[in-house]
């Protein structure tokens, strides 16, 4: 198709309704009369779907979304890791966090951060650890909760973690 050709063609698809479109040589819908020019128009019905940045055209309907993926969110998991770890410790299996934070490549900052979850009152841990994330998307991260575990008392980290779940 030639670039004088194809000025034509982007005029008759500009002109045909929303559920039909005529397409250039390129299409495969089903054939139509040649025009006088030389091209062949086609019809059919075609679907606008976002591909990237683009749009295009389709045959067909569009797909159906695929199905959410839901794992536990990072948060649960840290904790889960977190108990773990004191596990660990009691059994003697590891003889102290600097062990422990060797033996997993960690610094013992960040294994401090990690097993300071453990100190949330034990209705927080449950609710953690049922939060799940829906393709990727985290209902909370680590950092929020360390503003409640900074509340020594169960008692005050009990209306800070309310705080935090009405924000979201």
């Amino acid at each position: 198709m030639t670039e004088t050709d194809a000025q034509p063609a982007a005029a008759a698809v500009a002109s045909a309704g929303a559920d039909t479109a005529a397409v250039g040589a390129t299409g495969t819908a089903q054939a139509a009369a040649e025009s006088p020019k030389g091209f062949r128009l086609f019809e059919g019905k075609l679907h606008r779907v976002q591909r990237g940045h683009g749009k295009t055209f389709v045959q067909g309907p569009p797909q159906p979304p695929p199905e959410r993926v839901r794992r536990p969110a990072r948060v649960a998991i840290m904790l889960a890791l977190a108990h773990k770890i004191q596990e660990a410790i009691d059994r003697g299996v590891a003889r102290d966090r600097a062990e422990v934070a060797r033996r997993l490549g960690l610094t013992r900052a960040r294994l401090t951060q990690l097993m300071d979850l453990t100190l949330l009152a034990p209705d927080i841990q449950e609710q953690i650890l049922f939060l799940e994330s829906v393709d990727g998307v985290e209902q909370m991260s680590e950092r929020e909760l360390r503003q409640i575990i900074r509340r020594e008392l169960w008692g005050q980290q009990r209306p800070a973690w309310s705080g935090l779940r009405l924000q979201r």
